[in-house]
């Protein structure tokens, strides 16, 4: 894997290549994803926005073959992810259904922002814009050969048509 960086002289590195877990600390492969479009979504469970996990697994069980959501828990937005990975997870699938992707617990912004989040927010790795992440359920959504297409703040609900109208 190539170390991400702000260093714009340095060659971009691919989506597919960053290292990151699952919730129960299992690596996740992101080369399944390609040919499918990825909406990366950093979650919180006690967040004005947590009803949007629904509509992630809408999404979810609608494009199967076309789209992957994959939720990113983060603790970094007014402390709303403090729970266990055990916790989150049976809260998830409790309270919602959900069946998507969770991964491990990451920073999402500062000097601890895990690879993912490098990748999403610097365009010197994504070659496409610079971003930062601004609260929880703030949205990026990856074309289907691994390309950053745009992000979308957390008011943008998740079947809004500015997020589907790509893979439908």
């Amino acid at each position: 894997m190539e170390k991400l960086t702000n260093d714009a002289s340095t060659e971009r590195s691919s989506i597919y290549d960053i290292q990151i877990n699952d919730l129960a600390g299992k690596h996740v492969d992101l080369k399944q994803f390609k040919g499918k479009h990825i909406l990366i979504v950093n979650v919180a469970s006690h967040c004005g926005f947590t009803p949007q996990y629904r509509e992630l697994q809408e999404l979810q069980e609608t494009y199967p073959e076309k789209l992957a959501v994959v939720g990113v828990p983060c603790n970094q937005f007014g402390k709303q992810e403090p729970d266990s990975p055990e916790v989150i997870q049976n809260f998830c699938e409790v309270t919602y259904g959900v069946g998507f992707l969770l991964t491990e617990k990451v920073k999402v912004k500062g000097k601890q922002q895990h690879p993912l989040y490098q990748w999403l927010t610097k365009k010197a790795n994504n070659g496409k814009k610079n971003s930062k992440v601004k609260w929880n359920f703030q949205k990026y959504l990856i074309d289907d050969k691994g390309q950053l297409v745009d992000y979308f703040y957390s008011i943008t609900r998740p079947t809004n048509s500015r997020i589907t109208s790509y893979f439908v």
